[in-house]
């Protein structure tokens, strides 16, 4: 198995396996004298799903903008499908590797149908106007079927998107992401504001997609991270406070006085 050897300045050289799709050590990011992330560590395998908790201010936000491009930590190494070096790109280069994102507040066309949504998300450089008026190639129409039917909107799919549920527009958008085939999914607070029954929806629908699709979950919501079963880590105050099954961190006593016990 090929690995990559990986050093920083204060730590020795360590190995990212074939089996690492993304990787950070040592992830500083600092706004004003405040370090939103203090010397973050994490390492996400292919095919895993991995869930993350922590207080408001833990540093989630802050590591998906570094992951995505978005904010340039100070120090740190972060890697992405064996030696790619994300923090030397671009927010679209570091998309088109595909790291694909879906923010907590749904951003779906909501004034174009369910499909005409999905379409404009297949990949290629086409205008707006090309997409939704150029003749779908048999291929392009399986995806879009498939997509559909994972998603659970097959049957609304020529509904205008506004019209959706709260939740829906959440499958919307992780549809949109899944017909770019991305390698990896990462999802900010996916649940808040469904519905029970969208809730357990949105773990099925996430359960189904584990292993096939590499997911990083951020959530706050401590049933349905129980439901999905996945390895948790904590953050708080910028770091990896916690790692291991739910049982494991919510038995933690560091966990419980920063976190759960609030």
């Amino acid at each position: 198995m090929n690995a990559v050897n990986v050093a920083t300045p204060d730590k020795p050289s360590r190995q990212v396996t074939a089996d690492t799709l993304l990787y950070l050590d040592g992830v500083t990011v600092s706004f004003d004298g405040f370090k939103a992330l203090n010397e973050l560590s994490l390492l996400v395998t292919r095919g895993e799903l991995r869930t993350i908790i922590g207080p408001n201010g833990a540093g989630k936000t802050t590591m998906m903008d570094v992951i995505t491009g978005k904010t340039r930590p100070d120090t740190g190494t972060v890697l992405f499908d064996g030696n790619i070096d994300l923090t030397k790109l671009d927010e679209t280069a570091i998309a088109n590797l595909g790291i694909g994102r879906k923010f907590q507040k749904p951003t779906v066309f909501e004034n174009l149908t369910v499909l005409q949504n999905l379409e404009l998300a297949l990949k290629g450089e086409r205008g707006t106007w090309h997409t939704l008026t150029a003749k779908l190639s048999g291929d392009d129409r399986a995806r879009l079927d498939a997509t559909l039917k994972t998603i659970g909107l097959a049957e609304r799919q020529k509904e205008i998107a506004g019209a959706l549920s709260h939740g829906q527009k959440q499958w919307l958008e992780i549809g949109m992401l899944l017909i770019q085939d991305q390698k990896i999914l990462l999802l900010d607070e996916p649940v808040a504001g469904m519905t029970d029954h969208e809730t357990q929806a949105t773990a099925e629908l996430i359960l189904g997609l584990a292993g096939s699709r590499t997911l990083v979950v951020v959530e706050h919501d401590m049933e349905f991270v129980r439901s999905l079963g996945a390895r948790v880590t904590v953050l708080h105050e910028g770091s990896v406070l916690a790692e291991g099954s739910i049982d494991h961190v919510q038995n933690d006593p560091r966990v419980i006085e920063v976190y759960l016990g609030r």
